[in-house]
């Protein structure tokens, strides 16, 4: 055989032929002439016979293990071809076939494809090898099949040569989706992509995340395997184990593998959950022996063998647990089924299976249902020939409908009328009776826009050559003591979720989930996953979810974080739940009892000003300063009182901005009276002629006491303007909100508080000075007191109020406004009505002017002064000596006659007579 050189483009040549037998047409299972020949490869077998020795010879050898679910749709292939002709679809066109049985073998397949390929009309079957088969017209315009995707694989390979095209009912690996490696391949069903997906779900919906695998070690199975590992990665589903099968029951090592995998199922005990991707005659062996080592599992059922009634009637079948599996969704197969009730009329001359059927029937005739089906699987070729025609023929039409898979059927007549209707669109403007009208790669073209009308639904190709359609989900169901297929749901592709008829169907599925397969014990709400050591991320520890967190569902890989600082929650727990607002209510005990000490400082001051005003013309009022003086003072301190109430309750802006302001303001026009009363005390009773002219330029009591107050008004007005307290929430404690009162910026906290405590002081130093006045008259070393109490409650609070935190902050400095408020007030008025209530007798004008002048005569006696003069502004105290001094009895010529002890006495240096010093006594009493 000559060849030519590759480099020549376009050069017909002549391989001569590249596949032949000595005769052909044996090898045909089942052909009908037509004017367009569609070819078929089922395998109608399920292994092929290998002779013991290696073959010295390339021979095709027998098959064995009749397949009566792809037998069946050989005949479901060849029902719509004479329903197709039998009809208007074509307009004339016959169709035609050739079946070909690939007895599940790759290589018995390829040769079949090549007689596909061969050359139209050819005598020899030649494939002619060109660089260009655009005009060549092969001897098939389309082929149906393979039912396995090994198969499929090789053969698309090869029939992609002239892109022949293929349409498979049953080759369901996502790897055929690939239009590159395989453009001429199509089929109507989904591929693995969504059944394995289908799968996952179940799994999933069903609780399950601990299962094992087994699958067949071909290019379907491990394509499958991979398929679904990626979907159960992806859904948190842990494989256990993989098991791998050979794929050929010749294999020496197959029955040891499925002892093995029996084996592993037995010792994996909290696997109750297998997926099996194998073709039938596998799953027979697998189940047999799990049924001899009474295994009870879930078995989920791949579309190949989940409606296998050959493997539902295995005795004890029961036992090995439940079955679900996916199946190819199916359609209206009544003219099918009544074509099998008329098969018994056909002639056999060109059917070879048909005939093989017949005489596999009359050889196990005798037996009962499945041990019929098992005769029938277990008879070679051989062997019937060698009886053929020894015994009677006897037909069992009751078997052919028994085993029925809706679901290959539907899809293997859908694959031909997908075809037809591609023929058709060819035809419009041809005559198709001849051969050569078309190249199979035009009907190729027209196969990818192909619409076909399924039970009234319009279904077509996508773009990678694959029919979308639904999956029934199987269940295998135990009725009046035998396993029935049954419909469970159905799973939607698209939508990827199961639908239900009714709610009985709906109790099966729920019913699934009452087994476990887990490799943990799932972690209940408020739990969370913890990995453990194992390489699988579905075995794991159960922990609680930590302080803040919460889980509300089962199996979690993480706790959800409490997404609000207004939330907690509690170790292992399953919500999060609102903290707790605390504030200083005026419902709580403590606060009460402040609102009462505020209410008596308030009474208090109340009958102060009554007391006051009830003697207003009594000595100890005037000396205070006068009325207005007293009120003054006396309101500030109600104003402080009242300020406490802004402390108590639901903190709002305006209680947080006036608390702070009021209680700063009003204390400082009380410190600052107090500090004009301090002042005009000590210029009264000062005999320091520097001290005295001192005083007199600082004392203005009316310019003082609103400078001083104005300071402390501007500090605060600054405050609230450019730092303002506001509202805080305080999150400090875990389960609890703390409402409180930011005061905004502590320095102008601090200003206000230390401008406060500076008057105080100056106040303090002033008071301090005048402590050695009359013992009756002793305001000063009261205010001393008061001002210590004050710097004493501050110094106290400051630590206090930094270490702090909680609902009783607010508290804190409401009683340390109270001890300095009550310090204050107490140590300037409580003393004077103790005199004016209790001492009457020291009240009167005579026992006051009694008293100053023996105060007098002791400090002129003590102190060298050149003049003794009170303040020409001391008008009250003044008024009140000359008042005394008129009225007195042992007044002389209206002159104070006061008595000094008849000593010496020490003038500017001077030593002076004892009437010397009376006399200059009389003359600073007279001044006054």
């Amino acid at each position: 055989m000559a060849f030519a050189i590759f480099l020549i483009p376009c050069f017909v040549i002549c391989t001569g032929i590249a596949f032949s037998c000595q005769n052909a047409e044996d090898f045909v299972g089942a052909s009908s002439p037509g004017d367009i020949i569609i070819g078929g490869l089922f395998a109608v077998h399920s292994e092929m016979l290998h002779p013991e020795e290696d073959p010295i010879k390339p021979v095709i050898q027998n098959c064995a293990g009749f397949e009566m679910q792809v037998f069946l749709q050989t005949l479901a292939m060849i029902h719509a071809i004479e329903t197709i002709n039998n009809s208007t679809l074509l307009s004339g066109v016959t169709l035609g076939y050739e079946i070909y049985d690939t007895c599940a073998e790759v290589t018995k397949a390829m040769a079949s494809a090549l007689r596909f390929l061969s050359k139209f009309n050819s005598s020899e079957d030649a494939v002619e090898f060109k660089c260009n088969y655009s005009d060549y017209i092969p001897r098939v315009k389309a082929v149906t099949g393979a039912s396995y995707s090994e198969v499929s694989m090789a053969v698309s390979r090869l029939l992609a040569l002239q892109l022949i095209p293929q349409v498979s009912p049953a080759s369901s690996a996502e790897i055929l989706s690939d239009k590159i490696r395989f453009p001429s391949f199509f089929r109507t069903i989904p591929s693995d992509f969504h059944q394995t997906r289908a799968m996952t779900r179940l799994i999933c919906e069903s609780g399950w995340n601990w299962i094992g695998v087994i699958a067949t070690d071909d290019d379907n199975g491990r394509f499958a395997l991979e398929s679904f590992g990626v979907q159960a990665m992806a859904n948190n589903v842990c494989i256990a184990f993989k098991e791998m099968l050979p794929a050929y029951l010749s294999d020496s090592t197959f029955h040891a593998k499925v002892d093995h995998a029996i084996e592993k199922i037995v010792k994996e005990t909290r696997v109750n959950v297998i997926v099996v991707f194998m073709r039938q005659f596998h799953v027979l062996k697998l189940f047999k022996k799990a049924i001899e080592r009474n295994v009870n599992k879930i078995w989920i059922a791949s579309d190949n063998w989940s409606a296998a009634v050959k493997i539902s009637t295995i005795p004890n079948i029961r036992q090995l647990g439940t079955v679900v599996g996916f199946g190819f969704k199916s359609g209206d197969i009544s003219s099918f089924q009544e074509f099998l009730r008329n098969l018994h009329e056909r002639p056999t001359e060109n059917n070879k299976f048909l005939h093989e059927y017949i005489m596999l029937s009359s050889v196990c005739a005798h037996l009962e249902y499945h041990d019929f089906q098992t005769c029938i699987a277990n008879q070679s070729q051989d062997n019937l020939w060698e009886n053929d025609g020894s015994k009677p023929q006897i037909w069992r039409d009751d078997f052919l409908n028994a085993n029925v898979e809706p679901g290959f059927i539907h899809s293997t007549m859908l694959a031909v009328y997908a075809i037809a209707h591609a023929i058709k669109r060819q035809c419009k403007d041809r005559d198709c009776k001849d051969p050569s009208a078309f190249t199979p790669w035009e009907l190729l073209e027209e196969l990818k826009k192909v619409i076909v009308i399924d039970d009234d639904k319009e279904v077509k190709f996508d773009s990678n050559g694959d029919m979308s359609t639904s999956y029934d989900v199987l269940l295998w169901k135990e009725i009046d003591g035998h396993v029935e297929i049954t419909t469970m749901a159905e799973y939607d592709a698209e939508k990827g979720g199961f639908i239900f008829e009714d709610e009985e169907k709906k109790k099966d599925f729920l019913a699934l989930k009452k087994v476990q397969s887990t490799c943990s014990q799932p972690c209940r709400p408020g739990q969370v996953k913890k990995v453990t050591e194992s390489p699988h991320t579905c075995c794991y520890e159960c922990i609680y979810c930590p302080e803040n967190h919460y889980s509300n569902q089962t199996d979690m890989d993480y706790c959800y974080r409490c997404n609000n600082k207004t939330y907690w929650a509690p170790i292992n727990s399953t919500t999060c739940y609102r903290k707790a607002i605390y504030f200083l209510a005026w419902t709580d005990w403590f606060a009460i009892f402040l609102l009462l000490l505020s209410a008596f400082g308030v009474v208090l001051v109340l009958s102060v000003c009554v007391i006051f005003t009830k003697n207003l013309d009594t000595p100890v009022v005037k000396a205070s300063g006068g009325l207005t003086v007293c009120y003054i003072i006396l309101f500030s301190h109600f104003l402080i009182f009242l300020s406490t109430v802004f402390f108590i309750d639901v903190p709002t802006e305006f209680k947080c901005k006036t608390r702070q302001a009021l209680f700063g303001i009003s204390f400082t026009l009380c410190i600052s009276c107090i500090l004009i009363k301090s002042l005009k005390i000590l210029l009264a009773f000062s005999f320091d002629p520097k001290l005295q002219n001192l005083l007199k330029c600082v004392y203005k009591p009316i310019p003082t006491v609103v400078t001083c107050t104005g300071i402390q008004v501007i500090i605060c007005t600054f405050w609230l303007i450019f730092r303002t307290p506001f509202v805080n929430q305080n999150f400090s404690i875990p389960r609890a909100i703390i409402l409180e009162c930011n005061e905004g910026s502590i320095v102008a906290f601090g200003i206000m508080l230390g401008y406060i405590a500076a008057l105080a002081f100056i106040c303090f130093i002033f008071a301090f000075k005048g402590r050695k006045l009359p013992e009756n008259y002793n305001e000063a070393k009261f205010i001393t007191f008061g001002m210590l109490i004050y710097f004493i409650a501050w110094i106290v609070f400051i630590p206090v109020y930094a270490t702090t935190f909680g609902k009783y902050l607010p508290a804190v400095e409401i009683i340390v406004v109270l001890i300095s408020n009550y310090g204050i007030l107490c140590c300037t008025f409580l003393p004077k009505c103790y005199i004016i209530i209790y001492k009457q007798e020291t009240n009167t004008k005579s026992a006051f002017l009694k008293m100053v002048y023996n105060y007098s005569s002791k400090s002129a006696g003590s102190v060298a002064v050149s003049q003794v003069s009170l303040d020409s502004k001391s008008s009250s105290l003044r008024a009140t000596i000359t008042d005394s001094c008129k009225t007195d009895n042992d007044s002389v010529n209206g002159n104070c006659n006061f008595q000094v002890p008849g000593q010496q006495r020490h003038l500017k240096g001077k030593v002076l007579p004892k009437n010397a010093a009376r006399t200059v006594v009389r003359k600073r009493v007279s001044s006054i």
